[in-house]
């Protein structure tokens, strides 16, 4: 009988990782086999990167540029493909490839006939497989099957060898015929089409600020958690959406504040269980009469625009409550002057912000009282409540918010790029500065790593003052996550004055066009200032006053081009490839039906960043770092089996 011991005589204490790895490689020659395969995976091409900022509830918008990995697929496609298919045909391919679900249900309803259904699939099939092995060839074979359909893998790689000497025409034939007459050939063909679509792209990077502005913050996260290989970096929105998913009163004010005011009501009842009828309740008895002239909402649906202008109203005003009490409760953050309730003189309609008074063109708080201004009224409190169970409740809306934790971070580091969403806070001297977590006092690279244990203990725990924390993320002024002094909300509602609504921006954004103080950031996160790129969303690029995403220093970029429609609809993405830094330019996106009926596409504006001076490999990146230290535990492992400090066993043969 086979001992199931892996120690010789006595245990070793430095066996035990060893003896973790012995499981999966039993012997000299698996680890050997593995340690080979591993060392050639390292002289492959990097895999390529792409990354997203600021996507704002566009989840159309998202799904296209994902689809056409903002526009690199379409190239490709067409070098390859010059010679044997017309610009029809390619086009034709390419929808195919950005819209499999859709085209291949379209195809569907209106080709019935096996014979017709067969020759599609035919002229499909062979570009598809075509395609398939040219990206297949940059990625390990285990990588690469790993993101196969697996009731369809063994099936792809037979077809992969196709055509061959041995495997002509009528191999593939075969294999259709038997998918025509169980009605799948179009399934494979779709199939196929998303297979191409995830391995164009090894990595997904979502830079922050998923929610907010956009119409469907649900359906991005639900698109996103279908990719294969996706990270996310913290912004305030996702933040901010958190907090209010864990019960935060001032945040889920906010959330519906920001939802109310663009009219995107669909993601919260539609898509995360969340009625607005306590709110809409409190909004028709309290608020009845109230003109609410200054929170008429953007964009026009179901509800009559004042009953969601009074809706809107309602819900801020108990979100400066909620607010007030909270940095009351925070000394630390010294954010005093920003509790503005009990600054409002009702007599005179004033109100004093900074040292200075201004006149209120809104003097109508039904549900204020002057000598407490940060109490409910029973109205109020019923309907927070309500509010509240109702985020507490919602399982969607939980399951993408711990997905969005367990797959995310601060900030990620990528082929020579730094990547976080907002900044480091800077002083005007540019010395990084300090923010108290935990009763200490952490700036730069520290900051942000701590920052991330409070995140991931607040989902667990939900301490009232870890979801403070997660408050302050959203719009604190020393939370890297913002980098502004303020969000001068209460200011733009109330205040015609706009010297009121000015929010100053922390000095890092104008830091960033310095070379020595973007060296001083790259060094800070363990980067090499010599090749070292930052990349932040959060700050829209206007692109239309003429600004460029590339910052004077050459050193550091910006890739939020205002996304979202409310902000500008355009959006910038980074492609990390293996021979250059590629910076897309996306413009407005029709609809998914315009594209497949009338082939419309965005076809970004694309610019090399940088150019290498030779393509980047596997070794050159952090996997290849991960990789090192892999091969490094084989020879551990190996050299245990040959001291026979370890037992080697059979390798297990599957059945």
């Amino acid at each position: 009988m086979q001992s199931s011991s892996h120690s010789f005589k006595r245990a070793e204490a430095d066996l035990s990782l060893i003896e973790l790895l012995a499981l999966q490689f039993p012997n000299i020659d698996a680890a050997i086999a593995e340690s080979a395969r591993l060392a050639a995976v390292q002289t492959l091409p990097k895999g390529v990167v792409h990354v997203i900022s600021d996507i704002h509830g566009e989840d159309k918008k998202l799904q296209h540029v994902i689809n056409n990995a903002s526009g690199t697929l379409r190239p490709l496609v067409e070098e390859m493909f010059a010679e044997t298919l017309t610009e029809a045909e390619q086009e034709e391919f390419l929808t195919l490839i950005f819209y499999p679900a859709e085209v291949t249900q379209r195809v569907g309803e209106t080709v019935t006939e096996p014979d017709e259904i067969r020759a599609y699939a035919q002229r499909m099939l062979m570009p598809q497989l075509e395609l398939l092995r040219f990206l297949v060839s940059n990625f390990s074979l285990r990588l690469a099957t790993n993101v196969f359909p697996a009731e369809y893998r063994e099936l792809l790689l037979e077809m992969m060898h196709a055509p061959s000497t041995e495997r002509g025409p009528a191999f593939v034939g075969a294999i259709l015929d038997e998918l025509v007459r169980r009605d799948r050939a179009l399934h494979l063909i779709h199939l196929l089409g998303r297979l191409i679509r995830n391995l164009a792209v090894d990595e997904l990077i979502i830079a922050g600020d998923l929610w907010d502005r956009g119409p469907r913050g649900d359906r991005v996260m639900d698109y996103l958690r279908l990719q294969p290989n996706v990270e996310f970096i913290w912004g305030n929105h996702d933040v901010l959406w958190l907090a209010a998913s864990l019960g935060h009163e001032a945040a889920l004010c906010t959330v519906l504040r920001i939802s109310l005011r663009y009219r995107r009501i669909g993601q919260l009842d539609e898509g995360y269980s969340v009625p607005l009828t306590p709110l809409e309740h409190l909004a028709r008895t309290v608020y009845a009469d109230d003109p609410a002239e200054r929170f008429m909402p953007k964009g026009e649906g179901m509800r009559p625009r004042e009953v969601v202008a009074r809706m809107q109203k309602a819900i801020a005003i108990i979100q400066f409550k909620m607010e007030g009490k909270m940095i009351e409760r925070n000394p630390q953050w010294d954010l005093d002057h920003r509790r503005l309730m009990h600054r409002i003189d009702h007599a005179q309609g004033t109100i004093q912000i900074d040292g200075k008074t201004y006149e209120l063109r809104d003097t109508n708080f039904p549900t204020v009282n002057p000598d407490n201004p940060y109490e409910l009224t029973p109205e109020e409190a019923t309907c927070l409540s309500a509010l509240k169970n109702s985020f507490l409740n919602s399982q969607k809306l939980r399951e993408q918010m711990r997905f969005l934790v367990g797959y995310g971070s601060m900030y990620l580091k990528r082929d020579e790029c730094l990547i976080f969403h907002g900044c480091v806070p800077t002083d005007e001297e540019g010395n990084f500065l300090p923010l108290e977590i935990d009763g200490r006092s952490l700036s730069g690279r520290a900051m942000f790593e701590e920052i991330e244990k409070v995140v991931r203990r607040a989902v667990v725990d939900s301490d009232e003052p870890d979801l403070d924390f997660l408050w302050y993320l959203w719009s604190g002024p020393r939370s890297p996550l913002f980098g502004k002094d303020r969000i001068a909300t209460l200011e733009r509602d109330f205040i015609a004055d706009k010297s009121s609504h000015h929010e100053s921006k922390d000095a890092y954004f104008s830091l960033i066009h310095e070379v020595d103080f973007c060296d001083k950031v790259l060094a800070e996160f363990g980067m090499d200032p010599e090749g070292g790129l930052i990349v932040n969303g959060h700050v829209p690029v206007k692109v239309e006053a003429g600004e460029s995403p590339l910052k004077r220093s050459g050193k550091a970029i910006t890739i939020d081009g205002a996304f979202s429609e409310a902000y500008g609809d355009f959006g910038y993405t980074l492609v990390l490839e293996p021979g250059r830094i590629v910076l897309a330019q996306h413009s407005h996106f029709e609809s998914v039906d315009a594209a497949i009926r009338d082939g419309v596409d965005i076809i970004p504006q694309v610019q090399s960043i940088r150019e290498f001076a030779s393509p980047r490999h596997t070794r050159d990146t952090e996997r290849g770092q991960r990789i090192r230290y892999r091969i490094e535990m084989l020879e551990r492992l190996i050299e245990a089996y040959q001291t026979n400090r370890l037992h080697e066993r059979p390798m297990k043969v599957s059945g």
